[in-house]
């Protein structure tokens, strides 16, 4: 312990002496840390955010899309022509399955929504069955959501959320007013407060409306209708999912060893998919933050050298008394991993700040993971120790008699 606490002393009145070499060190190792803690509390919070976001829509829901690329865009000619759009018509053949406990079907377009001399561009109006809350999670609160007899009639009714009744009405009570979208009237039936959404979604102005509304007055193509199904209580997710492949493979008049030109997925695989794209982000980390500890280690070289160099006559006394090699290379190598420990401590706080005011500042709900932190350290450490190891064996290797002749 005394040549541990010895090592990190002189490491400290080394740093002090040297500020201008020191400098490229802890840089170096402070820019590494905070890549590896900044990285790491974005894609953690994202994590947090998918995964909260798929827990609401329940554990075994899964999802019927068009195409499901799983984030690599795929360019073959007519692939469009193989994969028709989903239709209300096969959504509602799968609700009778029996194997099925519910299902939900929407899409979405952008469009201008006015009220008075208010007007939102570009605002978000979703289409939706009247079962879309069991989906969605949430509440309507005041008012009330579109009914299935107002769903079947393709009523021109809307329920906004908490943000839209804000931007368009103030403080003035939105149920029963008449806004605009895209030039069409529509009655305000409920506010919709939504749960925690990824990337705050929930902080959008929004308008829900039944999916044949959307379909007939505002221009919706139909041509990316995703269907959510939830299986019956006694049934499991598998067995739903065949039975839903197999309903759609024969309504399509698919041949037995015909591709799907649907996509069926469940969560798991929803995860899968996005623990893929999250590995590429920890391989990016990994080589930003390797070249931030690659700079830091060469300048540990560096301060080692001529630590070694101005330190000989000390390490020939302290081996004429007896010192042997593996405490003088055990006081360098505190020495190095010390300055480099710096630099690590200087980055988690600069990636710590970063995090917070990337989770203050933007949708993304940054948090940074105790293994992050328990990394960018054990990082650091093993870097000095590892780019210290040449100067401490170069101590630890000086003939006695030599050192203590060195002017």
């Amino acid at each position: 312990m005394t040549a541990l606490f010895e090592g990190v002393g002189i490491a400290l009145a080394s740093l002090r002496a040297s500020k201008g070499r020191a400098a490229l060190t802890i840089l170096g190792v402070a820019i590494g840390v905070m890549v590896v803690m900044v990285i790491a509390a974005m894609i953690t919070g994202i994590n947090r955010g998918v995964t909260s976001m798929l827990e609401q829509l329940g554990p075994r829901t899964f999802f019927v899309f068009r195409d499901f690329q799983a984030g690599i865009q795929v360019d073959e000619p007519g692939r469009w022509r193989r994969r028709p759009p989903l239709t209300e018509e096969e959504a509602e053949r799968l609700a009778e399955l029996p194997s099925v406990q519910f299902v939900a079907w929407g899409g979405s377009v952008g469009r201008d929504v006015e009220f008075g001399s208010n007007r939102l561009s570009s605002v978000p109006i979703v289409g939706r069955t009247a079962n879309w809350l069991r989906v969605g999670g949430g509440d309507v609160l005041p008012g009330r959501s579109f009914t299935e007899l107002e769903f079947r009639a393709n009523s021109r009714v809307a329920v906004i959320t908490d943000r839209m009744a804000e931007e368009l009405f103030g403080r003035m009570d939105p149920i029963g007013r008449t806004i605009k979208i895209a030039g069409v009237p529509f009655e305000v039936i409920g506010v919709y407060n939504p749960p925690p959404q990824l990337f705050g979604e929930e902080n959008r102005p929004q308008a829900i409306v039944p999916y044949g509304t959307l379909r007939k007055y505002l221009n919706y193509s139909g041509n990316w209708l995703e269907i959510l199904v939830s299986p019956s209580p006694e049934v499991s997710v598998l067995e739903a999912v065949d039975d839903v492949t197999a309903a759609l493979r024969t309504s399509r008049g698919l041949r037995p060893g015909e591709e799907n030109n649907f996509a069926v997925i469940t969560q798991d695989k929803m995860l899968e998919t996005w623990d893929q794209t999250t590995g590429m982000f920890f391989l990016v980390m990994i080589v930003l933050s390797s070249v931030g500890l690659m700079v830091g280690g060469v300048g540990v070289v560096a301060m080692m050298m001529i630590s070694v160099t101005e330190r000989t006559r000390e390490i020939g006394v302290r081996k004429a008394l007896g010192a042997r090699r593996r405490e003088i290379l055990w006081q360098f190598l505190v020495e190095a991993a010390t300055l480099t420990l710096v630099g690590g401590a200087l980055g988690m706080v600069l990636g710590g700040s970063i995090a917070a005011a990337v989770a203050k500042l933007t949708p993304i709900p940054a948090a940074v993971p105790l293994w992050s932190v328990a990394l960018a350290l054990g990082a650091s450490i093993l870097t000095g120790i590892a780019f210290g190891l040449l100067p401490a064996a170069r101590a630890a290797r000086l003939d006695p008699v030599e050192a203590l002749r060195y002017e």
